[in-house]
C-alpha cells in the first residue's frame, strides 16, 4: 500500500473534508502508539507531525528497550517487573526490531558504585524472575575480574572486582516508530508529516474540537476537525497545551538532554553492550555497545532551555563522556577528533517525577524487613528451597516507602490528563512503555466517544497487534529473518545485503525484493541500496535524503565510512523520482551535508 507523497497529497484532502473521531498531535513513539491502536479499532483518526517521522525525541535514544535492572538498586521491583514485561510485549509485537544482546556489568570497588558483587547477584536473579528469562542462552550470571577482561582487555582493571552479565535488548527507535505509523496508515488512518499545529480550535460550547495548521511543504494553512484531539508531542507538550487559548496553563515538562558518541570499533572495541557507573558519584550509568562495526557510548542527562527542534552536543557533552570512557578504557585514548557521528536528543520528563527517570528517579526505599525478606527467598531459590511461585509473593508483597505515584499515570513517569475543555496530554514515560502508555490513552477516548457522542468501538488486546513488518515468529525470529533473505540472495544480492535488508524491514522484505527485476542500480547505488531506498519513498513516506539516510536506515550514524560514496546516489535518485528542480537538489544536497557536518562534530573539531 503506498505510503508516499501521493498518499499524503489525499490524506490531506480528507483532512480537510472530513470531521475525525480523534487527532493525535506528534508523530514520535506515543502518538505512533496511539495511532496504530485507534486504527485498529475502526477509528476515523489522523496523527499530524511537524517533522518527519520520529525526528524528534524518538530517533534520538541510547537504542535499548532497555529493563531497568538499575532500579533494583532500591527493589523499585514494581517498575523493573512492568518494564520487562512490556519489552517482552514490545518484542512481540514487533519482532525483528528489539533483539536480545546480553548486557556486560563490570562492577568496580569504588565511592557511590550502584552494585557490589553480592547485590548485582542478587538484582540479576531478581531480574530474570521478573522477566521469565528461563533460556539458557540469556539468564543471568556472574563472572570474575579475569573473565571480565578477557572479554574486553580495554577496561580498566584497577577496582575492578568482576562483573554480571544479564539479558538487554538492542532497539533501532526510529524503525519502531515508522512500522507503526505505517500499519496505522495501512489500517486507515490518515499518517501526515511536515503539518505543524498553530492553534487549537473549539465549538460554540468551548469545547475542544479541532487545529488550524499549516502545511510545512506548501505553507497552506487549513483547519482539522475532530471530536477529540490527543497531545503526544513529548517535549513539546506544554506548547501544543499554549495554543490551547481556553486554558489556563501550568507548565509541567522538564526535559533533559541527552548525548551519544560514535567511533569506530578499532578505536573502541566493546565486544558486548556494557553498563558501568560514571566513576563522578554523579549517579548516572553510561552505556558503550557495538554496533555495525562501530561503538557508541552515553549517556549525559542535563537539564535543559535551549532550542527545542535543535539540541546538539556541546563540548561540555564530549569532555564529560570522553572522561568517563578514557578511565573506563585507558588504552583507547580516544578524542574528539575520533567521534565519526553522535546525536542529542531530549527526553520528556514530567517536572512532578522529581528526578530523571531515566536515572532511577527517586522512588523512596523499601523497609528494611522487606529487603531481608527478599534476600532470604532469593537465598532460598537459589539452594532450591523455595520456588518461583514463593519468590514472587515475596515481591509482591513488599512494604515499601515509596513516594505517591501520580493517580493518572498509566506508566512510570507519564501522565494521561483532560483539561477542562477536554484536549487530552499524554505525556513522560519511556519507549519501551509506548504501548501501555498508547493503550490507557485509547481505553480513556474510547470511553469519552461513547459517553459524549455515542460512538462505539470494538476493544482491541494491542499486546497482540503486529506492527508493519512484524508478521514474524518472536520465537523464532533469526531462521525467519534468513528465510526472507533467501529471496534477495537467489534474486542476485550478497547474503550481506539480503541480511541487512531483512533486518531492516521485517516481513516486508519480500516487498524490497520483488523490485528486483523491475527498477535497475541507479547510478552511484548498488541494486540493494536503490531497492531500499525505492521502497522507502514508495511505503515509508521518507521525503528527503536525510529522512532516509539517518531515520530510516541509520546510515549516517553507523556507516560513516561509506557515507559519502552513497550521498550523491542518494540525492540524485530522490530528485530523479520526485522531479526536484536543480534548486531543489541543490538545497537537500545542503541540508545533508550540514546534518553530517553536525553529526561528527565539525563545529566543535
Amino acid at each position: 500500500m503506498s505510503f508516499s507523497l501521493i498518499s499524503r497529497k489525499q490524506d490531506i484532502e480528507r483532512l480537510k473534508n472530513e470531521t475525525l473521531d480523534l487527532l493525535t498531535i506528534g508523530g514520535g513513539i506515543t502518538g505512533a502508539g496511539v495511532a496504530i491502536q485507534a486504527s485498529a479499532m475502526g477509528m476515523n483518526n489522523a496523527l499530524i507531525e511537524m517533522q518527519d517521522f520520529a525526528e524528534g525525541t524518538s530517533s534520538r535514544s541510547t537504542k535499548l528497550v532497555h529493563g531497568g535492572i538499575r532500579y533494583l538498586k532500591n527493589f523499585d521491583v514494581e517498575v523493573v517487573s512492568d518494564t520487562v514485561k512490556e519489552r517482552a510485549v514490545v518484542q512481540g509485537i514487533a519482532p525483528h526490531i528489539p533483539r536480545p544482546d546480553p548486557m556486560l556489568l563490570p562492577i568496580y570497588d569504588e565511592p557511590g558504585s550502584t552494585f557490589d558483587m553480592f547485590s548485582v547477584k542478587i538484582a540479576m536473579n531478581l531480574y530474570d524472575q521478573l522477566a521469565g528469562v528461563t533460556d539458557p542462552k540469556y539468564t543471568n550470571y556472574t563472572i570474575s575480574k579475569d573473565e571480565v577482561l578477557q572479554r574486553e582487555p580495554q577496561l580498566n582493571p584497577e577496582g575492578l572486582l568482576g562483573g554480571g552479565v544479564y539479558l538487554d535488548f538492542r532497539n533501532n527507535d526510529a524503525r519502531l516508530v515508522i512500522e507503526n505509523i505505517k500499519k496505522a496508515h495501512e489500517n486507515g488512518g490518515l499518517m501526515v508529516s511536515h503539518i505543524k499545529a498553530q492553534h487549537i480550535l473549539h465549538d460554540e460550547n468551548g469545547r475542544v474540537n479541532g487545529v488550524n495548521v499549516k502545511d510545512l511543504l506548501t505553507g497552506e494553512e487549513f483547519d482539522i476537525h475532530a471530536k477529540l484531539v490527543i497531545n503526544t508531542t513529548g517535549p513539546w507538550s506544554d506548547f501544543i497545551r499554549e495554543m490551547d487559548d481556553k486554558e489556563e496553563v501550568v507548565p509541567q515538562m522538564r526535559p533533559t538532554k541527552g548525548v551519544h558518541l560514535v567511533v569506530d570499533r578499532s578505536r573502541l572495541n566493546v565486544p558486548q553492550p556494557t553498563y558501568f557507573d560514571s566513576g563522578k558519584q554523579d549517579g548516572r550509568m553510561i552505556f558503550a555497545i557495538p554496533r555495525e562495526g562501530k561503538t557508541y557510548f552515553g549517556t549525559t542527562d542535563t537539564d535543559y532551555k535551549g532550542d527545542f527542534l535543535h539540541p546538539r552536543v556541546e563540548q561540555e557533552d564530549v569532555d564529560y563522556l570522553l572522561s568517563i570512557i578514557n578511565k573506563h578504557y585507558p588504552e583507547a585514548k580516544i578524542t574528539i577528533d575520533d567521534i565519526e557521528a553522535s546525536w542529542a536528543g531530549l527526553r520528556p520528563l514530567i517536572s512532578s517525577n522529581g528526578s530523571s527517570d531515566y536515572n532511577g528517579g527517586n522512588s523512596g526505599k523499601i523497609t528494611s524487613d522487606s529487603f531481608d525478606e527478599v534476600i532470604d527467598i532469593v537465598n532460598k531459590y537459589e539452594n532450591k528451597e523455595a520456588d518461583r511461585v514463593d519468590v514472587e509473593d515475596v515481591l509482591n508483597n513488599l512494604e515499601s516507602t515509596l513516594s505517591e505515584k501520580n493517580p493518572s499515570a498509566v506508566s512510570r513517569g507519564s501522565a494521561l490528563d483532560v483539561a477542562n475543555d477536554g484536549l487530552i496530554t499524554l505525556a513522560g514515560g519511556k519507549i519501551t512503555d509506548y504501548r501501555k502508555m498508547a493503550a490507557g490513552a485509547i481505553a480513556l477516548i474510547t470511553k469519552v466517544l461513547k459517553e459524549d457522542f455515542n460512538e462505539t468501538f470494538n476493544e482491541i488486546d494491542s499486546k497482540h497487534l503486529q506492527v508493519s513488518g512484524g508478521d514474524i515468529d518472536p520465537n523464532n525470529v533469526d531462521a525467519t529473518l534468513s528465510f526472507f533473505a533467501k529471496q534477495g540472495i537467489e534474486s542476485g544480492l550478497s547474503k550481506a545485503e539480503a541480511e541487512q535488508i531483512a533486518n531492516l524491514f521485517g516481513s516486508n522484505a519480500a516487498r524490497v525484493f520483488s523490485q528486483i527485476g523491475k527498477i535497475e542500480a541507479a547510478p552511484g547505488l548498488t541494486l540493494a541500496e536503490t531497492i531500499s531506498l525505492h521502497y522507502s519513498m514508495n511505503e515509508e513516506m521518507t521525503l528527503t535524503p536525510v529522512d532516509y539516510l539517518l531515520r530510516r536506515t541509520n546510515h549516517l550514524l553507523f556507516h560513516h565510512d561509506t557515507i559519502d560514496d552513497v550521498k550523491k546516489g542518494v540525492i540524485n535518485e530522490m530528485a530523479r523520482y520526485f522531479e526536484w528542480s536543480d534548486e531543489e537538489r541543490e538545497a537537500q544536497a545542503k541540508k545533508l551535508q550540514e546534518t553530517i557536518d553536525e553529526a561528527s562534530l565539525t563545529y566543535l573539531k
